[in-house]
């Protein structure tokens, strides 16, 4: 049969052969699995029918252990049912599958592996989610690449269904599930013809039913359990040969060999590698290259890896066999050897096989395992002894098990062109170029491959696009070393230093954008890029993509106008029809976001073809002096310019690959130092603010607002001012007995991230900040620099708890990882303006995780005066709540005993001033903001005393102060999967206080529906718009009583989320703030630049509403509950109406759109009337 080819990723594939077999598909968001489940949803709502005639019923669970028990029930009901996972959440799924597995019913989990956390997070792929999965009864099906994914995986669902057998048919996570390859698809009917319907017919029958009532799941004892688990021993043994049978099957089908092991490479090899996953791609290319060479080497692929069939394992190896190496993509610490490894000398062994077998580890979290280091495994089987236990890809110089890795020839096929796209995250390149491979994968006869490299910051971090096309099959899956042509979209990687231009081979081509005419290249480009240009003949072309976006309407988004620039140069496919399939690809993409959009972006095709210049190579760039003097890292804190030096700066200029274990000895249990992301100075916008001194009002307000904590008021003594920078600008700071200081606002042109919140938000008359090129104000730097490292806090009269003061405060979060505009570190920063100094941090996994501890970037730190600052830490996603509180008890524990040390302490001390300064300790215990202070004058009495009493306080003094124990988390958390464990902490009473970012989706999966999300609101897995209400946490957590609950928005009023902030801070129990949060996943109109004003037209419009609830009023007589929102004074229909978050439900379901608008108008109306009515029903009853 012949099948029609696609370009599609592997977890396209996945879902698309997975649909024809589901019924149900219980699902929740997890990377790099959830775009199966998001596909799923979405080809539901769009009426695709799988082969029984029906839509497939897609339900987003609270947790993936949720998901597994619909599962369950699902299948145990007579529904063939499926779900998608990886990494903690396929942990989660494992009592579940126990279950599924022992009640011996069909279900087909589909994972992209990826790595479990262990000593950091880590989203990339490797094999420790399955691997941990091994013993729980299901088969599991390996997928080498996208099209094995489409191929087998309708095998695991046949035989699934045959053999009463779930399987995990799983693939690697972001190599696999994200590479785009030219796909054979299959046909539904071709699926619907190999379905045994007997079998099927036997599940259905079989299923729970009152009409044919049993038991299942029962109670057993010992004295029947082992015996009665023996009994399923036969479906086992079956299982293997149903699973040949079905790859006969499609075999004959579509002309392929698939088999339990499948055997490539020499017929009489010596040297056999063992393997799963995408590795056996690019350990078949070695054997390509090495079997020209005249060497006898070979491959054994492993497709079913459970049940484990050692018999045809053997059958598989070539007789000729002496040495073996088995390679596992995970680390199983203190293990003989990992999993794979272990197997494979036991089917040896008890088989009576005699050969030599080492094992070694790879490609762990998505280390990329080049050809490199498939020659060093095969050279390593060429020693008499070879190692056992090694490593690839990686220097071990610790314990030495790395195995030395030698530059390596060119093993892809002939004529391949390679090419790379260096972009900046949220400028479209990624999606550009994945329309740039599907038009050339759809539109020539090219095999294609498209990977995409990403770092772990959100929108601004570095995204590196490898594409690959030609006129053989390409296996190449690995990174792009040396290509063809090379893009830098973003011209401050190579002001910084990125070694780009390295990855064009001679002859190629490179193409930057900038601002820069060729003329001002010579001044503008390193020495070092401009010499390699010249010595390697690279054809060297500029466009300015920023301007022409900037004039088209589209901000930062320039990838149109580069994606039509790279077809142009490249000259794939005539110029026209290139540009007619980037118009029709723009269209797909951009259609739902409004037809506006769509022009926008033909506009930018059509500018990008003739935007070219190409650049005359002055031969002098030969003779240039490459050598650069080392940037020196200084501060006052050793361990941070060490970790600095040797692990971030390598890191960030992406050459983290390349550090050896020994550089990580010091951080092995993954702490690393606080404060390092100042260091980083990314230099990523394009326009950032300029002050206008004589405009300013010196409110402030620009500072309280920033996202990154790049704009700050100072304010200078006489030494401070005279000593500054000479192009500082100051005015004589405004108020009562502040009149000696000088004023001013500081920017860091090499921190901002552009996004214009601060100028937006400057209540001036004539406004006091505007956007500027960044270039124009890189001067500015040194300011900054001298103003955070030599200004010290004044005493003045503005307090700490005003919108003012808090900003003379330091911040101790800056320079994160977080998008541009992003509402979260607005929240979080402050947040460590008020408490930094004694905050632990207990993090939920999301994107206030991601932004907040990406690695090796960490943008909490400490007070530079103090050394002070947060302790952050983060578990997992699920058990944050749970996590904190165990933070909170622990830290309690250890401050109590020495609270009784301290009260021992005032019994013996007869120095009245010390008895003094003890008893306010005491005194004060409870009060954070009171003890802090009381501990120092404490502490200084300690160091005096001699005895041993306080010896033993002073040792454990950093227990002393009362700490500020707060839990930081998205809606995904709070509302779902965290929901159980932070109902239950606050219930506890105890005195923790939770901080929800509500941007009412799963913002770090990609925009998920979750209970936060609102009514008609368009999300993943809401493709038809979400149909029912959002959850009203707060109102759950009003109904203890002794709970601080308050909802906030910055930017709808500031003050109010200060008063919110320092009540729930003192409130003695548990405390929770809800944040409304708006986020780049709600395509606001105007961009995020619109961040707080949208949190104001949120307030007005009735769509959020503002109230505190405080317990503590209740003692007083007072009424707990304060409304801080006025009644409705805009349209909510018009507020919703500025997010494509709910115009894309306008334009695909128009009719359902008004209905659910309609609704949601309605439930917010009254939302704010019972809001109102809580205001009475709490009013203390005055008749008494």
């Amino acid at each position: 049969m012949t099948r029609k080819f696609k370009s599609m990723d592997g977890n396209t594939a996945a879902a698309h052969v997975s649909y024809a077999f589901t019924e149900v598909a219980a699902i929740y968001p997890i990377t790099p699995s959830s775009v199966m489940a998001e596909l799923t949803d979405s080809w539901s709502a769009n009426g695709l029918k799988n082969i029984f005639g029906d839509n497939v019923k897609v339900v987003e669970m609270q947790s993936e252990a949720g998901a597994a028990g619909a599962v369950h029930g699902s299948l145990a009901s007579g529904a063939l049912t499926t779900t998608y996972t990886a990494s903690q959440g396929l942990l989660l799924m494992i009592p579940n599958l126990y279950k599924i597995a022992g009640e011996l019913l069909p279900g087909v989990v589909h994972v992209s592996a990826r790595t479990v956390a262990s000593h950091a997070l880590n989203i990339f792929g490797d094999h420790s989610d399955v691997y941990a999965c091994r013993q729980t009864g299901c088969a599991m099906l390996c997928c080498t690449n996208a099209q094995e994914v489409m191929d087998l995986g309708a095998i695991a669902h046949l035989a699934a269904i045959k053999g009463r057998i779930p399987f995990i048919n799983f693939f690697d996570g972001f190599r696999t599930s994200h590479e785009i390859q030219k796909v054979a698809v299959w046909d539904y009917n071709d699926l619907d013809e190999m379905i045994d319907k007997e079998a099927l017919a036997e599940f259905r029958n079989k299923a729970l039913n009152p009409e044919n009532p049993v038991l299942r799941g029962s109670a057993e004892n010992g004295d029947i359990f082992f015996q009665h688990r023996e009994a399923c021993n036969k479906y086992y043994d079956a299982l293997p040969a149903i699973v040949e049978e079905y790859m006969e099957m499609v075999n004959k089908k579509i002309g392929t060999n698939y088999k339990l092991f499948n055997y490539y490479g020499h017929p009489e090899a010596e040297r056999v590698i063992i393997a799963m996953g995408s590795v056996n791609d690019v350990i078949e290319e070695v054997i390509d290259y090495l079997i020209d060479k005249g060497e006898k080497v070979g491959l054994i692929k492993v497709r079913l890896y459970r049940p484990f069939r050692a018999d045809r394992l053997i059958e598989a190896l070539p007789k000729t066999v002496k040495k073996i190496a088995v390679l596992d993509r995970t680390k199983e610490p203190g293990a003989l050897g990992e999993p794979l490894y272990l197997d494979v000398v036991t089917a040896l062994a008890t088989n009576g096989i005699n050969i030599k077998v080492v094992g070694g580890r790879y490609g762990l979290g998505s280390k990329d395992t080049p050809p490199s280091s498939i020659f060093a495994v095969y050279e390593n089987l060429e020693k008499d002894e070879p190692k056992n236990g090694f490593t690839i890809g990686i220097v071990d110089d610790v314990t030495h098990l790395s195995l030395e890795e030698k530059p390596s020839p060119d093993t892809q096929p002939k004529g391949t062109i390679s090419c790379k796209f260096w972009g900046l995250g949220g400028d479209g390149t990624v999606g550009a170029n994945k329309n740039s491979i599907k038009i050339i994968g759809d539109h020539t006869d090219k095999y294609i491959q498209a990977y995409f490299q990403y770092d772990s910051k959100k929108t601004g971090g570095v995204t590196i696009s490898h594409l690959r096309f030609g006129d053989q099959p390409i296996k190449s899956s690995y990174y792009v070393k040396k290509a063809d042509f090379v893009a830098c979209h973003n011209p401050s990687y190579i002001v910084k230093g990125f070694e780009i231009v390295r990855d064009v081979k001679p002859g190629g081509s490179f193409l930057l954008n900038c601002q820069w005419t060729p003329e001002e290249l010579d001044t503008h480009l390193p020495n070092k890029v401009k010499k390699y240009i010249a010595d390697n003949n690279i054809n060297f072309y500029i466009i300015n993509a920023i301007d022409i976006a900037r004039e088209i309407g589209m901000g930062k988004r320039t990838n149109t106008v580069l994606q039509s620039a790279f077809f142009a140069i490249a000259n794939i496919l005539p110029i026209d029809k290139a540009v007619e399939y980037m118009k029709k690809a723009a269209r797909d993409s951009y259609i739902s976001k409004g037809e506006a959009i769509v022009e926008m972006n033909w506009k930018a095709i059509d500018a990008g073809v003739n935007a070219i210049v190409k650049v005359d190579v002055p031969e002098s760039w030969k003779n240039l002096d490459t050598t650069q003097a080392e940037e020196q890292i200084t501060g006052d804190r050793p361990e941070l310019v060490k970790f600095v030096k040797n692990i971030l700066k390598p890191a960030a200029l992406m050459d983290g690959d390349s550090l050896p274990v020994s550089v990580f000895m010091d951080h092995a249990d993954g702490t690393f130092p606080q404060g390092s992301a100042a260091y980083e100075k990314r230099g990523v916008a394009v326009d950032v603010p300029m002050w206008i001194p004589e405009n300013c009002i010196q409110c402030n307000q620009c500072a309280y607002v920033c996202p990154h904590a790049t704009i700050r008021p100072f304010v200078l003594n006489e030494n401070e001012a005279k000593n500054a920078p000479e192009n500082t600008k100051m005015v004589q700071m405004k108020g009562k007995g502040v009149e000696q200081y000088q004023y001013t606002i500081s920017i860091s042109p090499m921190d901002c991230m552009g996004c214009s919140v601060c100028a937006k938000q400057c209540p001036a008359k004539e406004k006091a900040l505007v956007m500027v090129p960044q270039e124009s104000q890189l001067e500015e730097q040194k300011v900054f620099d001298y103003m955070v490292a030599n200004v010290t806090k004044k005493e003045t009269s503005f307090a700490d708890f005003t919108v003012k003061g808090s900003q003379f405060n330091q911040p101790l979060l800056e320079f994160s990882g977080s998008c541009a505009g992003c509402a979260e570190t607005s929240y979080a920063r402050l947040i460590t303006q008020l408490f930094g100094e004694r905050m632990y941090i207990a993090n939920a996994t999301g994107c206030s995780s991601i932004w907040g501890g990406s690695a090796p970037a960490t943008p909490y730190t400490v007070n530079r005066e103090t050394g002070r600052g947060p302790a952050w830490a983060n578990s997992l996603f699920e058990d944050n709540a749970e996590f904190g509180y165990g933070i909170y008890l622990g830290q309690r524990t250890l401050r109590e005993r020495l609270v009784g040390y301290v009260e021992e302490l005032l019994e013996k001390t007869t120095d009245e001033a010390d008895r003094a300064v003890i008893k306010e300790y005491l005194d004060t215990k409870n009060d954070g903001q009171a003890n802090f202070k009381a501990t120092e004058k404490l502490v200084k009495v300690l160091e005096k005393n001699t005895d041993d009493l306080s010896k033993e306080i002073l040792e454990n003094k950093n227990y002393l102060a009362k700490k500020s124990v707060w839990i930081f988390g998205g809606d995904g958390w709070a509302y779902d999967i965290g929901y159980g464990g932070l109902d239950h902490v606050i219930a506890s009473g105890e005195d923790v206080n939770i901080f929800v970012f509500d941007t009412e989706v799963y913002s770090n999966t990609g925009g998920q529906a979750s209970k936060a999300s609102q009514l008609g609101q368009v999300a993943q897995f809401a493709a038809a718009g979400k149909d029912i209400g959002k959850k009203d946490l707060a109102r759950i957590a009003m109904t203890y009583g002794y709970v601080y609950v308050a909802q906030i928005a910055m930017g709808a009023n500031l003050n109010q989320t200060l008063k919110a902030l320092q009540e729930a801070e003192a409130y003695p129990g548990p405390s929770i703030i809800i944040a409304y949060s708006p986020c780049e996943m709600h395509g606001i109109k105007g961009g995020m630049g619109n961040s707080q004003i949208r949190m104001k037209e949120a307030v007005e419009s009735g769509y959020w509403t503002l109230f505190r609830y405080n317990p503590m009023a209740i003692a007083e007589g007072k009424n707990p509950f304060t409304l801080d929102s006025q009644a409705p004074k805009k349209s909510y229909r018009d507020f919703i109406m500025s997010e494509t978050r709910y115009t894309r439900l306008n334009q695909t379901f128009p009719e359902r759109a008004d209905e659910l608008f309609g609704k949601a108008e309605e439930a917010a109306a009254d939302k704010y009337e019972l809001i109102q009515r809580l205001k009475d029903f709490y009013e203390p009853n005055k008749e008494e």
